[in-house]
């Protein structure tokens, strides 16, 4: 009866399988039909295809059909309604209020009582050491993929640049190391939750977490009773929230084509395409050897990232992936204190999309500005880049602020800056895919580091 009932699941999980890859080819088949003027079999096709993935989610309803569902919704009304579409970005907003609303309390809890309920400092110190280091490594493999991909893709070359002054940003000076270290640590914590400084929260959760490990039993018992139950008390607030997140997905979507049109992907399509190309190969070459070298189960792991991921694409903020990725790393078996101090120091040095993007952006403006970089240049940049890039995470449009200071540092012209935010939405969506995706494998590869890690099956 069991293997009867095995055999019925596997085959319904196989139909499913293929009325999604129909519904996925409806969809482009609509999008190519609308893009060759027919407007009005684009429109049939897509909607055939929305309403099919409507019934795969209504029959295996899970975060991610959901998700996916409401984002090609959103895509949709942004190419038929666009007026109503500019008018959606509030639910998007109010999505990103609310998580942000819980991530200073979570990030708190869940590190705090991590330390303090530890036996063992010491082992705290290590997962920092070798944390720091994964993170270099990593980002620094991220540049040079960044780097090699952007010089073999040439996307800069032949780029029309915007007129001098035309649409000029204010030059920005550059990132002073000595501050960049001071903006770390909090003045005042109700300030930094205040701005939203993850960064300076999880430095202050670790102090406080110290403190509190160094004292007595008998005192410290009380307090971390208190703080694991915040901490339970956020885990379930944040799946409450997260029935919002496909709606956010679908309406920042409609937002973003409804303001911007499909049509802006022409001008810079081949920078969007060696983008994700980047992406990709970074993916096959980096970050699957890291899975297979630490033996972390492939398909477990994609598994467990995959709505975390689908979040932040969508959303184009790491931030509002933050607590649901928490929460599904220690589902897959990364011991809570490990994923509470791993996770928010990763969201400053372990931004593996931000870093490819990088590379790459700066080469472009290169590329635009008719300037040949040679491999002393180019190394030069990438230094520049792997310091610059440290610690901004908080830091509004940061990826804007560390590509003008690069620009500077290296005597690049801005103005191709200019032409990349025209596409950078777009290109947002995927770095910080990857951002979340890298900040969930620092997660697994230091509990396997540390013989923490017990792989738990995902439902």
């Amino acid at each position: 009866m069991l293997q009867f009932m095995t055999e019925r699941a596997r085959q319904a999980r196989g139909l499913l399988g293929i009325l999604a890859v129909t519904a996925t080819l409806l969809w482009l088949g609509g999008a190519a039909a609308g893009a060759w003027g027919h407007i009005a079999a684009g429109l049939l096709l897509r909607c055939a295809a929305i309403l099919l993935l409507l019934l795969i989610a209504a029959r295996r309803p899970s975060l991610l059909a959901w998700t996916f569902l409401c984002m090609l919704a959103g895509v949709e009304l942004g190419i038929d309604a666009p007026q109503f579409a500019t008018h959606t970005r509030f639910l998007g907003d109010l999505f990103l209020r609310l998580i942000r609303m819980i991530v200073a309390p979570l990030l708190f809890a869940t590190i705090t009582t991590g330390i303090a309920s530890h036996s063992q400092l010491r082992s705290v110190g290590r997962v920092a050491v070798k944390a720091l280091i994964y993170f270099e490594v990593v980002t620094t493999l991220g540049l040079i993929v960044g780097a090699v991909t952007m010089n073999l893709s040439g996307a800069g070359w032949g780029v029309a640049l915007p007129r001098a002054g035309e649409g000029a940003f204010p030059q920005q000076s550059g990132l002073d190391w000595q501050q960049t270290i001071l903006n770390y640590f909090p003045e005042n914590i109700a300030q930094a939750v205040a701005q939203n400084q993850i960064l300076q929260v999880a430095v202050f959760s670790i102090i406080f977490g110290t403190g509190l490990a160094m004292l007595a039993e008998e005192k410290r018992a009380p307090m971390l009773a208190i703080l694991q139950s915040l901490a339970d008390t956020m885990f379930q607030i944040t799946r409450i929230v997260m029935y919002l997140a496909p709606l956010a997905a679908g309406a920042a979507l409609a937002y973003t084509v409804g303001s911007h049109g499909l049509t802006m992907l022409l001008p810079l399509g081949k920078l969007v395409f060696t983008s994700y190309a980047a992406f990709a190969i970074f993916c096959v070459l980096i970050l699957l050897p890291i899975l297979l070298l630490f033996r972390i189960p492939v398909r477990g792991f994609v598994s467990a990232v995959s709505e975390p991921a689908a979040i932040g694409f969508a959303t184009t903020t790491s931030e509002a992936a933050l607590p649901l990725a928490m929460e599904r790393m220690e589902a897959f078996g990364v011991p809570r204190w490990i994923v509470a101090f791993v996770m928010p120091a990763a969201y400053s040095f372990n931004l593996t999309g931000s870093s490819i993007y990088l590379a790459m952006a700066s080469i472009f403006a290169a590329q635009a500005s008719g300037i040949h970089l040679n491999l002393a240049q180019q190394i030069t940049m990438l230094l520049t880049l792997a310091l610059a890039s440290k610690g901004v995470a908080g830091v509004p449009r940061a990826v804007l602020v560390v590509l003008l200071a690069t620009a500077s540092a290296i005597h690049i012209s801005t103005a191709p800056i200019l032409l990349i935010l025209g596409v950078d939405a777009l290109i947002d969506m995927g770095r910080t895919l990857m951002n979340v995706v890298g900040n969930c494998l620092a997660c697994a590869v230091i509990a396997r580091s540390e013989g923490e890690f017990s792989f738990r099956q995902q439902d």
